[in-house]
């Protein structure tokens, strides 16, 4: 096992195109690079050297470019702000902002690249001409960065927030989910599908639980076929707690197939937080934080058929302090054997540490777990997974108390078929303050790992920060 400790400092010109910055664009490294060796960050503040934070990431398909997104202090008030890089170099193509009607908070939670990319699609919160938020989604060229088309979603008068997207396998539709207020403060599910080219609404469908009360998706999926959408989220049930909620719609027309729903065994808050399809579309997997019975939160993963919403099996994980657990992301390996899940986990000292489960994804039988207890022996959360594109690795990160730092980056790598930790590679800003990654991506050729989130400048408050890595 290897670890290795970065530590930053901005200092080269600006590289922002459109959207003005004082942090350098990228600061590569030496070649050649060993397994978890950085090979560049880049860095990217506001104009007002405000509070910038990444929260989603994605990378071309050819592995040329990889692109952020998240909010940013504009001119008073966070806008959306997007940005492309060079995957090689680290060097900034372009940056572009959002900023809606209402001239007020808006900040994006996911991001999409279309099958043969020619087009990025965020989407988030925007404030409204009429002072609440509503769904946003923008559209941009890739490679330039020209903005095609922006989409809102309203129901009316209450706020809108999107926190997840995809894209269809051919690339005609993109869709979008999260929570809509429909009266007073009581939310739904909304879904909502747009044509990728224009951006014209092809259809929105809303999942009101049958608590009536609070219901927010946190996760979206599509079919390798392209025929289905599936969310998930948390939905309060008909008692006075909130439940697993997952809902297949038609892709075409938005039609609901189906809706399943899970109470865990503590009979208490359960919230699903990530759901991802099998390569081969039979199966459908999420994950989230359930009570569990003599226990706080644990692990709650499942397997559902996607045609019918039938559970197939349940796997729970309950950590050595029999603390609050929390699935924060999975992933699944290409040939569709193995499931990961990974998030934070209280320790038998009472602190969270990344906790990464693997499961047989037909049987739900656990084949390993690993946890990473940073050098501080604090707090830990992981936050994004993502599996290698030949199945052998699976990557992790999340932030991570160090020793004498507050959270770094830390981003873990696991021999997939075993377990066995490859390397961890720790990234502390230049402010050496609060580091917190959210989004991860591989490229194509597996060659490279790609980590973006919020960190703290020198000079300058949050900024985004992406780090490449080596992975071999």
């Amino acid at each position: 096992m290897k670890v290795r400790v970065l530590v930053w400092m901005a200092g080269a010109a600006s590289l922002a195109v459109g959207l003005p910055s004082a942090v350098a664009g990228a600061r590569p490294y030496a070649s050649p690079a060993l397994p978890g060796d950085p090979l560049w960050v880049s860095r990217f503040s506001s104009p007002g050297y405000g509070i910038d934070g990444a929260d989603a990431l994605g990378v071309s398909p050819d592995g040329s470019r990889v692109f952020v997104t998240g909010g940013s202090l504009g001119s008073g008030n966070v806008d959306y702000a997007t940005v492309a890089y060079d995957a090689a170099s680290g060097a900034r193509l372009w940056a572009r902002r959002y900023n809606g009607p209402g001239n007020d908070w808006d900040h994006t939670n996911a991001l999409g690249v279309s099958p043969d990319g020619s087009r990025l699609f965020v989407t988030g919160e925007s404030g409204g001409s009429g002072g609440s938020s509503d769904f946003a989604t923008v559209a941009y060229d890739a490679a330039s960065g020209a903005r095609l088309w922006a989409s809102r979603y309203s129901a009316g008068d209450g706020d809108d927030d999107a926190l997840a997207l995809g894209v269809s396998p051919d690339g005609s539709k993109v869709f979008v989910t999260g929570d809509s207020q429909r009266s007073g403060i009581l939310t739904d599910y909304a879904t909502v599908a747009y044509d990728a080219a224009s951006g014209a609404q092809l259809w929105a469908r809303r999942y009101n639980g049958p608590g009536n009360l609070f219901d927010g998706a946190y996760a979206l999926g599509v079919s390798p076929d392209g025929s289905r959408v599936f969310v998930t989220g948390s939905s309060y049930g008909s008692g006075d707690q909130e439940d697993y909620a997952t809902v297949a719609y038609d892709a075409a027309r938005g039609a609901q197939l189906w809706v399943s729903r899970y109470d865990g065994p503590g009979s208490d808050d359960d919230f699903a937080l990530a759901l991802e399809v099998s390569p081969d579309g039979s199966r459908l997997f999420v994950t989230g934080e359930s009570a569990g019975a003599g226990s706080y939160g644990d692990y709650a993963t499942f397997a559902y058929d996607a045609a019918s919403g039938a559970q197939l099996w349940e796997g729970r994980y309950n950590g050595p302090g029999n603390g609050y657990d929390s699935g924060e992301a999975l992933g699944v390996s290409p040939d569709g054997s193995r499931l990961f899940v990974t998030g934070w986990s209280v320790g038998s000292g009472g602190y969270s540490d990344y906790a990464t489960v693997a499961y047989d994804a037909t049987s739900g039988a656990q084949r390993w777990a690993r946890r990473y207890n940073g050098p501080g022996h604090r707090y830990d959360e992981a936050r994004a997974l993502r599996v290698s594109p030949d199945g052998s690795t699976l990557f992790v990160t999340g932030d991570s108390v160090g020793s004498g730092t507050y959270s770094d980056y830390a981003t873990v790598a696991y021999k997939a078929p075993g377990g066995s930790q490859l390397w961890a590679s720790r990234y502390n800003g230049p402010g050496s303050g609060g580091d917190e990654p959210l989004a991860l991506g591989v490229s194509p050729d597996g060659l490279r790992l790609f980590v973006a989130g919020s960190s703290e400048g020198s000079g300058s408050s949050l900024d985004f920060a992406t780090v490449a890595y080596s992975t071999g």
